[in-house]
């Protein structure tokens, strides 16, 4: 039986030349990932049938038709393209095998690389709610991903333990932290970790991230002295709830009803190294939750920069993060009850390929919102979402080079 895979073309041209993901090469232009990948030492030395590019690219065709088997990814990767030009033999589907076995030669590391080159904030300054004043609203949250049951997951990631508290979950599971646009939904920066590693852990590392100019949200199961003073570091300011039974004292009230407090680290047990901060409390009149109270501390000391009103109102937008989790998780990633990826390289490079797809595509309905004068929460992802599957099938998204 002849072998399935992909048949050499005669020619001058590539299957990385003619490669097309339709409009997310926008986001990614092959130049871009090409870079990426030579700096990430996964360029061919020798010309294969699947290159790096292709491999790139492909990791976001994963995420993009998240339900189809690998080979039928790889037809709507290439599908419309017009072969009859500068190819002279027939192109055919490669098996599961050597798709396989060109994700392992890949790696996680350029996706990875690629989504935090290009990652930022999108919206424009006034966007309607990505703004709290001047301040760009960021908020920070963490959420898990069920994976494939094999050995190898269950040794990298392992399992929770079960709902009911007998045994272990069905299972392995991945822990992501991520740090959000409100505004865009956005998703700028990640960490991943097995799910043995608190939210708290991974979100260590993101504070780098921040930039002076925002203001970032955060539940109270961020809150320590030490991430506030992580976070605090970055030139960022801070809007995050607290436990009830965290003691701060009233030092002095303020002309909105907030007032000025002080934090100390555990370890300071003289309290001789306090951080001034100011205290937001307010109760709930939604009929839902009516008489919950809510209790926020922030860098923002001055009233009449924000006043306590205000940031009442603007906490919500936290929630803005669940709908962008809901939009990868849910609409995204479709009715796959798990991640595909049998291996622990291979689980992290659909994660990243599946967060470069959710950027790029907010990425497009940002651009589009602007134009049109409108809210992205305007805009329906689910129809974003479909319009970049058509546009995939369209035709190549650049023009193929000459040697």
């Amino acid at each position: 039986m002849p072998r399935v895979g992909w048949i050499k073309p005669r020619s001058d041209q590539r299957l990385s030349d003619h490669i097309s993901i339709g409009v997310l090469s926008r986001t990614y232009p092959p130049e871009l990932v090409d870079r990426v990948v030579a700096e990430c030492g996964r360029a061919e030395r020798r010309t294969r049938l699947l290159p790096a590019r292709v491999m790139v690219y492909y990791a976001m065709a994963l995420a993009l038709f998240s339900s189809s088997s690998y080979e039928e990814v790889m037809r709507n990767l290439v599908e419309g393209l017009d072969w009859s030009s500068g190819w002279r033999r027939p192109w055919t589907v490669p098996s599961q095998v050597a798709i396989t076995k060109a994700r392992a030669r890949l790696g996680s590391e350029p996706v990875r690389a690629l989504y935090e080159r290009v990652a930022c904030p999108l919206a424009t300054k006034g966007a309607p709610g990505a703004f709290c004043g001047d301040l760009r609203l960021m908020a920070i949250d963490g959420t898990t991903l069920d994976l494939a049951d094999t050995f190898a997951n269950e040794a990298e990631f392992g399992r929770p333990g079960s709902a009911r508290g007998e045994g272990r979950a069905a299972f392995p599971q991945l822990r992501a932290v991520g740090l959000a646009e409100c505004g865009t939904h956005a998703i700028v920066d990640c960490r991943l970790g097995p799910i043995k590693a608190g939210e708290g852990t991974l979100a260590s590392t993101l504070w780098e991230s921040l930039e002076p100019g925002m203001l970032l949200l955060a539940d109270r199961g961020f809150w320590s002295f030490k991430a506030w003073q992580a976070a605090r570091s970055s030139g960022a300011e801070l809007l995050w709830r607290v436990r009830k039974n965290l003691i701060l004292a009233v030092d002095e009230v303020l002309c909105d009803g907030s007032y000025r407090s002080r934090i100390y680290d555990s370890a300071d047990r003289r309290r001789t190294e306090p951080i001034e901060v100011r205290v937001v409390e307010y109760e709930l009149t939604d009929p839902a939750f009516r008489g919950e109270r809510h209790r926020l501390v922030t860098t923002v000391l001055d009233p009449e920069c924000v006043c306590a009103e205000e940031l009442a109102a603007t906490y919500p937008q936290r929630w803005e993060f669940e709908t962008a989790l809901d939009e990868l998780k849910t609409h995204q990633r479709g009715p796959r009850p798990v991640l595909r990826s049998k291996t622990p390289e291979g689980v992290y490079q659909e994660v990243w390929g599946h967060l470069l797809l959710h950027y790029a595509i907010r990425s497009l309905m940002c651009e589009v919102a602007l134009d049109a004068e409108l809210d992205p929460d305007r805009l329906s992802f689910t129809r974003a979402l479909r319009v970049v599957r058509r546009t995939t099938r369209a035709g190549p998204g650049f023009s193929p080079h000459r040697a």
